[in-house]
């Protein structure tokens, strides 16, 4: 399957990201080259074969959920710069969702 430049492009601008023409296109490259890996996945007969989650024997050991004293809020709240309550304000590094 091919990732053109125009997907890639559509994608970045979704993320706020920026690329000049030649990263634009090793990355659909790239990505085109991915995909056709994975694709390559569905010819693998996997008749009969289990389906396996985790390959490691690993368990979980789960501690009783008890109940403990939390910390003092005020002492927390000692060494914030700047709060609005029991907020800590911080600068805003959203825009106001004009394009970017």
């Amino acid at each position: 399957m091919e990732i053109t430049k125009e997907e890639v492009t559509h994608v970045a601008k979704l993320s706020k990201l920026a690329f000049d023409e030649e990263k634009t296109a090793e990355f659909a490259t790239t990505l085109s080259k991915i995909v056709d890996m994975v694709e390559l996945l569905d010819e693998v007969d996997t008749t009969g074969v289990p389906f396996t989650s985790n390959v490691a024997e690993n368990l979980n050991r789960m501690r009783e959920d008890e109940a403990k004293p939390g910390w003092n809020r005020d002492e927390l709240f000692e060494n914030v710069p700047e709060r609005e309550g029991y907020y800590i304000k911080v600068p805003a590094i959203l825009d106001e969702g004009g394009d970017a």
